[in-house]
C-alpha cells in the first residue's frame, strides 16, 4: 500500500512526498482509513517511533477546514521536546496547506510569546497539559468547538501525574470532538480515561498490547552492584559506534555516572531535573547532532525524547515497572532500525528479568561481561574499518603527499602499521593489558566460606581484599526477632543510622534477642561510631568473632547492602505495629517516629510475644522476596 491509496488531499500527499514517505508504518495503514471512512474514536496501541505522529497527523489534517480561523484541533504532549516535535512534523506535512496555522504552546518559554502567537486562533494547537490549563485560565484559548483531541503518549501523561489536568481539559472540550488517544502501554488508567470520556470507541493494537519493539534485542550482564560502573565502561568501549541513553534511579546517580564518564575521556553528559530548560535544551541539541554519543539519564528527564537511530538503550538500573522498561526500551529499534536494550543487573535481580520477560513475552539473553581482550579486539577492528572506508580528499592532502612520504620512506610497511596502530590504540592496550574478570560467580554458602577460609575471594569479580583490608568483622546489635527484626528490616536500620549505601553488609544472624552481622575492618569504625549516638540500638564486636575464621557460625546465606535500594520490602520501619504487652519498660516513640525514622512502634515488654504467632528461636533465617519488593519469606534450619 501506497499513501496515495489512503485517500489523502493532494496538498498533504505532495507534502509528505517531498519529506521522502513512500509507503505508510503498520500504525499509519491501520489508523488513518479508520479515521477518514468511520465516526468512532479511536485507541491506538503501538510503540514508540513506530510512525505515531504521522498516524494521528494526517487524517486530522486531512479533515480540518484550513479556511476556518478557529481552534479545531487539540494535541495534548506529556513534555516540551515532544510537543515541539509534533508540532514542526505537523507544520511539515501541511506546508502545501494555505492557511493552515499550528501554534505550540509548552512550558519552560516565556508565556508572552505564546499569548502572541494565539492572538489569531490556530486551527492546531500543540501542547503540554499544564501550560494549556494556564492559557485557558487567561481566557486566551478556547476549546468549545473543536473536532478533534489527540492524546499522545498517554501512558507517559499518567505517569508524569497529569491525571487531573487531562481530566480539567476533557471536560472543557465538547462532547462532539472525536477523541484519539495513542498510547505505547494500556495501564488500567488508561482504560478508565477511555471509558469514561470516549464514545464507542475503536481498539486498533500494531504488535502486542503492552509488549516491546520487534526490533529491540535484549540482553543482561550480571555483575556485581560495585562493579556496575566498570561493566558500563565494558560495555560501552565492547561498541564504538554507540549511541544511546544510559538510565539511572536518581538525579544524583546520573550526576555522577555523566561525571565519571566524561572524566574517562566518553563523549557524554547528563540529563536530569535540575538543570534549567535552557541547559537540558543545551545537551539535547548536542546529543541530536552526535556531539555527545552518551546521554545519561533519569526516567523523568528523558520523557517524551525523539531522538532518532539509537543504537542502544542500557539500564544502569532495571526499573521497578515492566511499563517503564517498556519505555525505555522502545527508544531504539524505530523505524524499522535493531536497536538493543542492555540491562546490567545483581545475581538476586534475575526475578525481575523473567518477570519482564513474562510481560513483554521476549526472550532476554544473558551475555558474558567482555575482556579486556575482546574489547581491544573488537577496537582495533572498529579503527581499521574506519581507515579503509574513510573519504580521501585528493585535492587538500596532495601538497602535503611529498614531505610525508620523504619522511616516512625508512619504514616498512608493516613498521608504518604498528606505529598506526600504536598510535591511536596505547590508551586502549594500557587500560586493559591487566584487566580482571569482571563475571559474577554464583557460589553455594559452602562453596563461598571454604574461599574466605583460605583467603581467596568469595567470587570472582569481587573486587574486596580478603586478605587484609576485606577481612571481616562480627557485630552484635542489641534488638532481635522480639522487636521484629528480619534481615531486610535489619538492612533499612543500617540505611538509616550510617547514612551511606556502600556499607557493605556480610551475613545476617538474627536471634531471639540479638542480631548478628559481619562488615568489612575498613568499614568497622564508621558503623560502630554511626550507633554510637543511638540511644536504644547498641552496637558492638561479637566476643570470640573477629573475622570468618573466628568463632560462631560463619555462613554468609544473606549478604546485601545498606542501601535503600536493598532493604525494601522492610525498609526503614522495622518497628511496624503494635506488639502488645507491657510497655512501661520502654518509653513510648512518637506516633511520627520522633527523630528516627525507623522508630514507629514501641519495643514492647520483652517477655511477650509478637502478633501473629511467630516463634521464638535462636535459629537464622533466610529471606526471599517479589518483584516489587513484596514480603519476605522464612526458612526455619
Amino acid at each position: 500500500m501506497t499513501f496515495r491509496e489512503l485517500n489523502l488531499k493532494d496538498d498533504i500527499l505532495s507534502a509528505i512526498e517531498e519529506l521522502g514517505y513512500e509507503q505508510p508504518m503498520p500504525v499509519q495503514e491501520k489508523t488513518i482509513p479508520f479515521m477518514l471512512e468511520q465516526t468512532a474514536d479511536l485507541v491506538a496501541l503501538a510503540q514508540t517511533g513506530t510512525g505515531k505522529t504521522a498516524a494521528f497527523g494526517l487524517p486530522v489534517l486531512n479533515m480540518i477546514d484550513s479556511t476556518r480561523k478557529q481552534v479545531q484541533a487539540l494535541v495534548l504532549a506529556p513534555t516540551r521536546e515532544l510537543c515541539i516535535q509534533i508540532a514542526n512534523d505537523l507544520k511539515g506535512y501541511s506546508k502545501n496547506m494555505r492557511g493552515m496555522r499550528i501554534v505550540p504552546v509548552y512550558g519552560g518559554e516565556d508565556i508572552r510569546t505564546q499569548l502572541r502567537q494565539l492572538d489569531t486562533a490556530p486551527q492546531i494547537i500543540v501542547a503540554t497539559p499544564g501550560r494549556l490549563i494556564d492559557l485557558i485560565e487567561r481566557g486566551k484559548v478556547e476549546l468549545g468547538a473543536i473536532d478533534f483531541l489527540v492524546l499522545d503518549e498517554a501512558d507517559e501523561m499518567l505517569n508524569m501525574g497529569f491525571k487531573e489536568d487531562i481530566e480539567t481539559i476533557l471536560e472543557r472540550t465538547p462532547d462532539t470532538r472525536r477523541t484519539m488517544l495513542f498510547s505505547a502501554t494500556m495501564p488500567k488508567e488508561i482504560a478508565n480515561i477511555a471509558k469514561r470520556y470516549m464514545k464507542n470507541y475503536e481498539e486498533i493494537t500494531v504488535g502486542t498490547k503492552n509488549a516491546g519493539s520487534e526490533n529491540v534485542e535484549h540482553i543482561y550482564y550480571v555483575s556485581q552492584a560495585k562493579q556496575r560502573y566498570l561493566v558500563l565502561k565494558r560495555i560501552v568501549d565492547l561498541n564504538p559506534d554507540i549511541y544511546g541513553i544510559v538510565f539511572c534511579r536518581t538525579r544524583q546517580e546520573t550526576k555522577e555516572v555523566a561525571e565519571r564518564l566524561m572524566h574517562d575521556g566518553y563523549n557524554a553528559d547528563a540529563l536530569h531535573g535540575d538543570l534549567s530548560q535552557a541547559q537540558r535544551d543545551s545537551v539535547m541539541q548536542k546529543f541530536r547532532i552526535r556531539n555527545i554519543q552518551l546521554l545519561v539519564a533519569t526516567d523523568v528527564a528523558a520523557r517524551g525524547l525523539d531522538v532518532s537511530d539509537l543504537t542502544h538503550v542500557i539500564n544502569y538500573n532495571l526499573p521497578d515497572d515492566v511499563e517503564i522498561y517498556t519505555h525505555r526500551s522502545g527508544r531504539t529499534g524505530r523505524a524499522n532500525k535493531k536497536g538493543i536494550a542492555v540491562s546490567i543487573i545483581h545475581s538476586k535481580e534475575k526475578f525481575k528479568i523473567k518477570d519482564i520477560e513474562r510481560m513483554l513475552r521476549k526472550t532476554f539473553i544473558q551475555e558474558q561481561i567482555p575482556n579486556g581482550l575482546e574489547v581491544c579486539k573488537k577496537q582495533l577492528f572498529f579503527m581499521i574499518d574506519r581507515m579503509q572506508n574513510v573519504d580521501v580528499n585528493e585535492e587538500q592532502i596532495e601538497p602535503y603527499i611529498p614531505q610525508i612520504m620523504k619522511q616516512l620512506e625508512e619504514l616498512s610497511k608493516e613498521e608504518l602499521l604498528k606505529r598506526f596502530v600504536s598510535l591511536e590504540f596505547n590508551r586502549f592496550l594500557d587500560y586493559y593489558k591487566n584487566s580482571e574478570d569482571l563475571n559474577y560467580v554464583e557460589r553455594s554458602p559452602r562453596e563461598r566460606a571454604e574461599r574466605i577460609e583460605r583467603g581467596e575471594r568469595p567470587d570472582r569479580g569481587d573486587r574486596g581484599d580478603y586478605g587484609t583490608k576485606g577481612n571481616r568483622v562480627r557485630l552484635k546489635m542489641n534488638v532481635g526477632e522480639r522487636e521484629g527484626i528480619d534481615p531486610k528490616r535489619f538492612l533499612g536500620i543500617i540505611n538509616d543510622v550510617t547514612g551511606d549505601k556502600s556499607i557493605n553488609i556480610g551475613s545476617i544472624e538474627v536471634t531471639n534477642k540479638f542480631t548478628f552481622f559481619d562488615v568489612f575492618a575498613d568499614q568497622l569504625d564508621q558503623v560502630v561510631t554511626a550507633f554510637a549516638g543511638q540511644t536504644e540500638l547498641e552496637v558492638s564486636e561479637a566476643k570470640g568473632s573477629k573475622s570468618f575464621e573466628g568463632g560462631g557460625s560463619r555462613k554468609p546465606e544473606y549478604r546485601g547492602r545498606g542501601g535503600a535500594g536493598e532493604s525494601r520490602g522492610g525498609g526503614n520501619s522495622w518497628r511496624g505495629g503494635d506488639r502488645g504487652g507491657d510497655r512501661g519498660s520502654r518509653p513510648a516513640a512518637s506516633a511520627g517516629g520522633g527523630d528516627k525514622p525507623w522508630r514507629n512502634r514501641d519495643l514492647g515488654d520483652r517477655n511477650s510475644r509478637p502478633s501473629g504467632g511467630a516463634e521464638r528461636s535462636s535459629e537464622r533465617r533466610s529471606t526471599g522476596g517479589g518483584y516489587k519488593g513484596g514480603g519476605s519469606s522464612y526458612k526455619r534450619r
